[in-house]
């Protein structure tokens, strides 16, 4: 464990890169912040090189628990536009699009043909064959009105 104390600014700027690079590989905006972070006490060792290794891990973590926070809020608070913004939201893609009626719509509950895949709908009461627009999402069950 000797080593430990022969730490020094590149040693830091080094994690720095392997964990920006990370996030690349992982996208979440996590380990970004830890790799700013690391880079950060990179750039205090090289100003400071007595700083103990107790010190340097000591500000990596607090560095890494702020600057995780104030990224996450500042990314929700701002989020970063999208050309599709329903990507990863299947549900949400089908919305004001027409489809017929697989089982007819009964106390509420109904089924649409969905390409190959078959939907839960809620909707008001119709027959099978129905003409249906979806309107909403919510959880796996499609909102739907009568066209």
């Amino acid at each position: 464990m000797e080593w430990i104390n022969d730490i020094v600014f590149w040693h830091w700027w080094i994690l720095a890169v392997a964990l920006i690079t990370l996030e690349m590989l992982a996208p979440g905006t996590f380990f970004l912040w830890m790799g700013v972070s690391a880079a950060a006490v990179g750039v205090l060792l090289w100003i400071m090189p007595t700083m103990s290794w107790e010190v340097q891990v000591l500000v990596f973590s607090i560095l890494s628990v702020v600057t995780i926070v104030i990224g996450r809020r500042y990314l929700k608070l701002h989020p970063i536009p999208s050309d599709q913004p329903a990507l990863n939201r299947r549900g949400e893609q089908y919305i004001n699009r027409t489809f017929v009626l697989e089982r007819p719509i009964v106390n509420g509950v109904g089924k649409i043909k969905v390409d190959d895949t078959t939907w839960k709908v809620n909707g008001p009461d119709l027959p099978k064959g129905a003409q249906v627009r979806v309107t909403g999402v919510i959880g796996v069950q499609l909102q739907v009105e009568s066209v």
